[in-house]
C-alpha cells in the first residue's frame, strides 16, 4: 500500500499533465446507408460527394437590372421592404433568366405578388406598373425580343394609395349564429391587412374543428371596399358541418410493421369525438416509434355510413437494421473505440434491440484492470400498457477507472415509461447492480444495490439537440438499498433548463440550467462510490477536471458527496447560418453532507464554437477555472455533439 505522500504526488502529476495538454474528443459514427450515398459536408469539407453537377444549366441566359420605386410617404421604408421581399425580380436580380420569355414570365408573376403585398399592407387602391426596357409589361407581346438591351433595365413603379381600415365585421354561420374572431387586428378601425382576414378564417375553422366539427369551412366571404372613405367591410359565412366521432382506423404502406399494432398506437379509439389535436398527437406518437421515414394521419374527407369519421394512416417504413462505429482520443486518457448494432422492429411491433460496446484508455495504460470498457444490451417495447406507454430494459457490464474510484459492475434494469401529455412523462423501474469497488476511502468491497428510480419529466423544448425556446424539468426520486453493508438511502435530484430567443431569427438565444441533488439516509462512506454525487467536466462545470469538484481525501483524490448544486448560463450567438459562438459561465459545488454545507462554489467561464449539422451542432468549448485550486487544471477543452445542455 502506497502512503499518502506518494498518492498526493501522483494526483498532482495528473493535474500538471492536464494543465499542459488539452482534452480533445473526436467521434465518428457510421451507419449503414438505406439509400444511395449523398454528399456530406462538415466544416466545409464534402464527403461522398457525387460527380453529378449541382448547378442548373440555363438556356439562352439573359441578365437584367432592376429598380423599385414607391410613390408617396413610406415611414421607415417598411412598405418598400415588404414589396422587395415579395418581388422575385428583386430577390433574384443576380440570377440570369432563360431568355426574353423567362424575363416576361418572371415579371408577370411579380405583378401578382406585388399586388398581394399591397393587400397585405391594407392598400386596396394601389397600382403596380412594371417596365421592361422602358416598355409597359402589358404592352409587350409574349414573344418579344429584349436580348438587344442586355442587361435589360427593369423598373417597378408602385403607387400604393391610401391605407384602408376595417369597417363592419360580421361573422355568422348557416344557422344564423354569430361569432367573434379572436385574431388580433380583425376589429373596426384596425389596418385592414388581407393576412388578418385569412388568419381569422383559419382560426375560426380550427375552433370549430376542436368542437368536434371535422368538415368545418368558410362557405362564403363578402368583402366590400369603400374607396372614398378607405373602409373595408368584411362578412364571413361559416359552415360548421356535423359533430362526429372517430370511426375505424385504416393503415396504408405498412410492410413488416404490424398494421393492427400501428392502428392501436395511434391512440384514436372509435367513438371518441373528433379533434385535430388527436390526429396530430397520433402522428407524433407514430413518428416516435422510429420505424417510419414518413407518417401522415388524417380524417377522411366524408362521413362513413354510420356517421363517424374514418382515420387514414399512411406510413413509409425505414430500414430497420443499423450499425455504427466510433473512435475517441484524449491526450490524458488515451484512445477509445465503440460500436453498436441495432434493430428497430425486432418482432414486427416496433420493438428495439441495441447491442453496444466500447473500450477506452488505449495507449494510456497497459494494465487490463486500469482500462475502461463497457458492453450493454438494450431492449424497448412500446405500447405495453396502451399507446402512451413503453417498456425498457438494460443489461450492462462495465469497468471504469476515474480519479474518484475503480469499478467493475454488472447491472440490470427494467422500467415503464408513460406519456401523461404531449410534454409530460413519468417513468418507474427497478435497477439491480453488482459491483466490485475501490473508492477514495481505500476500501475494497463488493456491493449489491437495488434501486427503484421514479422520474417525472416535463419538456417543452422546440429541439432536443439545439433548443431555442421552451423549458425542461426533470425530477428524480430513487430509493436504494445496498444489501451487503445494509445501507439504505434515498437519492433526490432536480434539474431545470430554460431557453429563450431574443430575436425573431433566433440568432441570439439565452440558455440557463440549474441542478441540485441530495442523498439521505446513509453516511458518505456507506454509499457506493458510483452512486455519490460528483461535479466538474464538460457536462457539468467546464474548466475543471472530470468529477474533480468537491471534497477530497488526504491524497487529493475526490471522494464524491451527498449533495450537489450546479448552474450554467450561456448566450448562443449565430454568426452565420452554420457557425455560432457561445460565451458561458458555469458554477457548482459538491458537499459531503446532505445540506450543501462545508463546500465552496467552483466557477468556470469560457467560449464555445458551434457548427450546425443535420444531426445537431458540433460543440467545442474552451474554459478556465475562475477560482482555481492547487489541484485544478489551468484550462479545459471539451468536444461533443449537441449543446452543453
Amino acid at each position: 500500500m502506497r502512503d499518502a505522500q506518494d498518492k498526493t504526488s501522483e494526483a498532482r502529476g495528473r493535474v500538471r499533465l492536464r494543465s499542459l495538454s488539452a482534452v480533445l474528443a473526436l467521434g465518428l459514427l457510421v451507419a449503414l446507408p438505406s439509400s444511395p450515398a449523398a454528399a456530406f459536408e462538415i466544416f466545409g469539407f464534402k464527403l461522398f460527394e457525387s460527380d453529378e453537377p449541382t448547378a442548373i444549366e440555363i438556356a439562352d441566359p439573359l441578365s437584367y437590372t432592376v429598380t423599385l420605386d414607391v410613390e408617396g410617404p413610406d415611414p421607415n421604408g417598411e412598405l418598400k421592404a415588404d414589396l422587395e421581399a415579395a418581388s422575385q425580380l428583386v430577390r433574384a436580380a443576380e440570377d440570369p433568366v432563360p431568355g426574353s420569355i423567362g424575363l416576361i414570365q418572371r415579371a408577370n408573376s411579380d405583378f401578382e405578388q406585388l399586388v398581394a403585398a399591397l393587400y397585405e399592407n391594407g392598400r386596396y387602391a394601389g397600382e403596380v406598373r412594371i417596365l421592361l426596357n422602358g416598355q409597359p409589361l402589358a404592352d409587350l407581346a409574349p414573344d418579344a425580343d429584349l436580348k438587344s438591351a442586355e442587361p435589360v433595365p427593369v423598373r417597378i413603379l408602385v403607387m400604393p394609395g391610401k391605407a384602408f381600415r376595417f369597417g363592419n365585421i360580421v361573422i355568422r354561420d348557416s344557422a344564423g349564429e354569430t361569432y367573434v374572431s379572436s385574431v388580433q387586428g380583425l376589429s373596426t378601425g384596425e389596418l385592414a391587412r388581407s393576412t388578418v382576414i385569412l388568419d381569422a378564417e383559419r382560426t375560426l375553422v380550427r375552433e370549430l374543428e376542436r368542437g368536434g366539427h371535422p368538415f368545418a369551412e368558410v362557405a362564403g366571404r363578402d368583402i366590400v371596399a369603400d374607396h372614398a372613405r378607405g373602409i373595408l367591410d368584411v362578412a364571413l359565412m361559416l359552415e360548421p358541418g356535423p359533430v362526429a366521432p372517430f370511426g375505424e382506423t385504416a393503415v396504408d404502406g405498412a410492410e413488416s410493421v404490424n398494421s393492427a399494432f400501428i392502428a392501436r398506437m395511434t391512440g384514436v379509439p372509435e367513438g371518441e369525438q373528433y379533434t385535430p389535436e388527436s390526429l396530430a398527437a397520433a402522428e407524433k406518437r407514430l413518428r416516435a416509434l422510429d420505424v417510419f421515414s414518413s407518417v401522415t394521419v388524417r380524417g377522411a374527407d366524408s362521413l362513413s355510413p354510420d356517421g363517424t369519421v374514418p382515420v387514414q394512416v399512411t406510413v413509409s417504413e425505414r430500414k430497420h437494421r443499423f450499425l455504427g462505429i466510433g473512435a475517441t482520443y484524449s491526450s490524458t486518457d488515451g484512445g477509445g473505440m465503440e460500436a453498436y448494432w441495432g434493430h428497430r422492429n425486432l418482432f414486427g411491433r416496433a420493438e428495439k434491440l441495441r447491442i453496444e460496446g466500447s473500450v477506452g484508455s488505449l495507449g494510456a495504460t497497459t494494465e487490463a484492470k486500469d482500462m475502461t470498457w463497457r458492453g450493454a444490451v438494450l431492449f424497448e417495447k412500446p405500447g405495453v400498457l396502451g399507446p402512451a406507454s413503453k417498456f425498457t430494459s438494460r443489461l450492462e457490464i462495465a469497468q471504469e477507472n476515474p480519479d474518484a474510484f475503480r469499478r467493475f459492475s454488472v447491472e440490470g434494469a427494467v422500467g415503464i415509461t408513460y406519456e401523461l401529455t404531449e410534454t409530460q412523462t413519468v417513468s418507474a423501474g427497478i435497477d439491480v447492480e453488482y459491483a466490485r469497488l475501490t473508492d477514495s476511502f481505500n476500501v475494497d468491497r463488493e456491493t449489491i444495490t437495488v434501486a427503484l428510480p421514479l422520474e417525472y419529466v416535463r419538456d417543452t423544448r422546440d429541439n432536443e439537440l439545439n433548443p431555442t425556446t421552451g423549458t425542461r424539468l426533470a425530477l428524480l426520486l430513487e430509493p436504494a438499498h445496498e444489501i451487503n453493508a445494509g445501507a439504505t438511502f434515498v437519492k433526490l435530484r432536480a434539474e431545470a433548463s430554460a431557453y429563450r430567443a431574443l430575436d425573431d431569427q433566433k440568432r441570439f438565444v439565452v440558455a440557463g440550467r440549474v441542478a441540485a441533488g441530495s442523498i439521505y439516509g446513509a453516511d458518505l462512506a456507506a454509499i457506493p462510490a458510483n452512486r455519490r454525487f460528483y461535479a466538474g467536466g464538460g457536462g457539468s462545470v467546464r474548466g475543471y477536471g472530470y468529477q474533480d469538484i468537491g471534497p477530497v481525501n488526504a491524497a487529493g483524490i475526490p471522494t464524491g458527496g451527498r449533495s450537489v448544486l450546479e448552474t450554467s448560463a450561456e448566450l448562443r450567438i449565430g454568426i452565420t447560418e452554420t457557425i455560432g459562438i457561445v460565451p458561458f459561465v458555469d458554477a457548482g459545488l459538491v458537499s459531503a453532507s446532505e445540506d450543501f454545507s462545508g463546500s465552496e462554489f467552483k466557477l468556470g467561464a469560457g467560449l464555445g464554437l458551434r457548427y450546425r449539422t443535420p444531426f445537431g451542432p458540433l460543440r467545442i468549448d474552451v474554459a478556465v477555472p475562475l477560482n482555481k485550486g492547487p489541484l485544478d487544471p489551468d484550462y479545459g477543452i471539451y468536444a461533443g455533439i449537441g449543446q452543453a445542455f
